[in-house]
């Protein structure tokens, strides 16, 4: 029902007034999960319930947010990595608000295709930045949509500071990196990677491999489920340091 309602307001409204007007829209769906059985840990709000997608992912109602978007937000909380410069690629609108009000940083928001609300357009393969410009740089669920991924992680290791940290997130799968250049239409990738705008799946450790051949070292992050908070069982998310 939910996906339905949201496909008819795009299909009806611009969507500039969508965006404008999103958590206004919100506060009235969010009240009938009004409770205190869970909690979103990004916008503080009690809930009956997260509201269940159709692909399974459970969304906070009040400020849109998924399973991945709680555990970045608890895992830079946790360690302290939300300081100083940080660059966001394709951020979610709920993170990159709970960001942009954060005191003592400089946030900048980045994205290349035009999907998300950002200050810049970076091609995360040839990064318009300085070197060593930022101290943290998120890179969630891009790093699939972009073939150079290789010297794409070479721009991220670039506009790191020695010290900084990269957080990275892709789909994982277990064994091998599956990738094949060949497929290039929208519905074999849809088969082959799970999305229609994917070019490979990853796996954990091939990832890593990549990123450390990049210049970086790499810590794996297993995480369980936090159900208080809708975040998932067996979660991955890598930690890459300069």
């Amino acid at each position: 029902m939910y996906e339905a309602i949201k496909k008819l307001a795009k299909r009806c409204l611009p969507k500039q007034l969508l965006l404008k007007n999103e958590l206004f829209l919100r506060k009235f769906l969010a009240m009938r999960y009004k409770g205190d059985a869970f909690a979103c840990n990004i916008c503080g709000s009690k809930l009956s319930g997260f509201l269940p997608l159709a692909n399974g992912e459970l969304l906070c109602p009040a400020c849109g947010s998924l399973p991945r978007n709680r555990r970045l937000w608890h895992l830079l909380q946790e360690e302290k990595l939300l300081k100083g410069s940080v660059l966001d690629f394709s951020p979610s609108r709920c993170l990159a608000r709970k960001m942009r009000s954060q005191k003592g940083i400089r946030y900048l928001s980045s994205d290349f295709v035009g999907e998300f609300e950002a200050e810049k357009s970076h091609d995360i393969t040839a990064i318009a930045e300085p070197d060593a410009s930022f101290d943290l740089v998120v890179c969630y669920h891009v790093l699939e949509h972009v073939p150079a991924d290789r010297q794409a992680m070479a721009e991220l290791c670039r506009v790191l500071k020695p010290g900084g940290k990269a957080i990275v997130q892709t789909p994982f799968k277990d064994g091998d990196i599956y990738e094949d250049a060949s497929i290039t239409s929208p519905e074999d990738r849809l088969r082959h990677f799970g999305q229609a705008d994917h070019v490979r799946v990853y796996a954990a450790d091939g990832l890593a491999g990549r990123l450390r051949n990049a210049g970086f070292s790499v810590e794996i992050r297993r995480f369980q489920e936090d159900a208080y908070h809708g975040m998932k069982e067996n979660e991955i998310v890598l930690i890459a340091s300069k």
